[in-house]
């Protein structure tokens, strides 16, 4: 079966919902400036070299609370950011320690990455058409359970007057908006494991629709918690594979048992064209594409034939303008769970038919990073966005570890262990949530 056909002039009717999107496509986007805090590293450049190394970030959890709670626990390996003060160099003091929950700490740091990478002074703009989105899947569920243990040990009148700013999904949002004094668009998305993707395609449409010349958007998750963890594992969704931390994510292998939750942080500065040009920013890639659907199926599991995934890749590539052959790698969403696993493959084969089928010598290259960090829920679109930049920057596609044995019927190249020297003109990133939400994304290298 060949490849879909789905560039703009292929189509004989256009997709509902997406005209505006179409019409203000001459506005071109690129991306400026990058920043991550991850398992992998504390800042962009080390996560990705860590994963272009194929390096786990994969432990035993440490300091989470855990020894407060006198029980047999299901899960004890997470992908937590260790060794790092955000108070000692970053752009947060002691104070901000009080009034902020790690999920706004992890995101700050990012996105202070970002502004700083990307040489933009924003006291020198007109900061009203300067903005922020942010996604968090479930936001400042730390402080939740640390002030439930306050009300229910001490009583209400000791918690905290920080308690809602910190726990609010749009903290970090605000938060961001408030350090750089931006007055134009801010929203916050939650949409579970989508969330930062959803932020991401929001920024384009804000830049694209001439509301904003600046947006830094992103996202960031800290729910390695005694709760979340507890929960996800009654669930049944996570890797138990406590004595093998490093072997536990395994998308698409066999013997895949679970996701491995992980917490993390990436921002982006995304700029109209004209807007970088005229100002002289760095330029690292360029924005494509947005598309997103719903799978309109299960609260939790994903649509087993991949229907609603292979129509936000569809959206994606129409809103680019691309056909599916022009994509060079895909970044799968790749949770390491049987049932998503086994829907983005079916979801991919039907996009991209031949063209990604190894059996046909198909040329696609698909692989999961989440092998590496885990997964970092509402942040994970942002963090496997940095891997995407890079892949069209340094020509190199980062591998899917821990890929022992795939699925006969997963009949694509997941790039196992090793990483690939190839040049990438366009990658996708696809990134899908709890609900049914399904976002794709595509990045392609920078060429006037």
């Amino acid at each position: 079966m060949p490849a879909a056909k789905v560039g703009k002039r292929r189509f004989s009717r256009p997709v509902p919902g997406l005209e505006p999107m179409n019409r203000a496509m001459d506005q071109r986007l690129v991306i400026t400036g990058m920043g991550g805090v991850t398992n992998l590293g504390h800042n962009a450049l080390s996560t990705w070299e860590a994963m272009r190394e194929g390096r786990s970030g994969i432990s035993r959890i440490e300091n989470a609370g855990f020894d407060r709670y006198h029980a047999e626990w299901r899960v004890m390996i997470a992908g937590q950011v260790k060794d790092w003060d955000p108070f000692e160099s970053g752009p947060l003091d002691k104070k901000d320690a009080r009034r902020l929950d790690r999920c706004a700490v992890l995101g700050l740091v990012a996105a202070d990455e970002a502004v700083r990478g990307s040489g933009i002074d924003f006291s020198s703009m007109d900061r009203e058409r300067c903005g922020v989105v942010v996604g968090s899947g479930i936001g400042g569920i730390g402080t939740i359970e640390e002030m439930l243990h306050v009300l229910m040990d001490r009583g209400p009148d000791r918690i905290s007057p920080h308690t809602v700013p910190r726990l609010m999904v749009n903290a970090t949002t605000g938060n961001i908006s408030i350090r750089y004094g931006l007055e134009g668009p801010a929203s916050a998305h939650a949409t579970a494991c989508a969330s930062s993707g959803h932020a991401i395609g929001d920024a384009m449409q804000y830049l694209r629709r001439g509301l904003a010349d600046v947006m830094i958007a992103g996202g960031c998750e800290a729910a390695i918690t005694p709760l979340c963890i507890g929960a996800f594992s009654t669930m049944r969704a996570l890797s138990t594979r406590n004595d093998q931390p490093e072997a536990a994510s395994r998308p698409f292998d066999r013997k895949r048992d679970g996701f491995v939750l992980a917490e993390g942080a990436a921002f982006f500065v995304i700029e109209t064209l004209s807007h970088a040009r005229k100002r002289g920013a760095p330029i690292l890639a360029e924005l494509y594409g947005f598309g997103n659907s719903s799978d309109a199926a299960h609260i939790t599991a994903p649509d087993p034939e991949g229907r609603g995934a292979a129509r936000s890749m569809k959206y994606a590539l129409i809103d680019a303008g691309l056909n599916a052959e022009q994509i060079d790698y895909v970044n799968a969403h790749g949770t390491s769970t049987p049932l998503g696993d086994d829907a983005e493959v079916a979801a991919v084969l039907s996009v991209f038919g031949d063209y990604a089928r190894k059996s046909r010598s198909g040329r696609l290259l698909m692989s999961s990073t989440k092998s590496m960090h885990g997964h970092c829920l509402g942040a994970s679109g942002a963090v496997e966005m940095i891997a995407c930049v890079h892949s069209v920057r340094d020509g190199v596609i980062p591998p899917t570890i821990n890929l022992d044995d795939p699925e006969e019927q997963f009949d694509i190249d997941l790039v196992a262990w090793e990483a690939r020297e190839r040049p990438v003109r366009y990658a996708m990133n696809n990134t899908f949530g709890f609900g049914g939400h399904n976002v794709t994304l595509i990045v392609g290298r920078f060429s006037d």
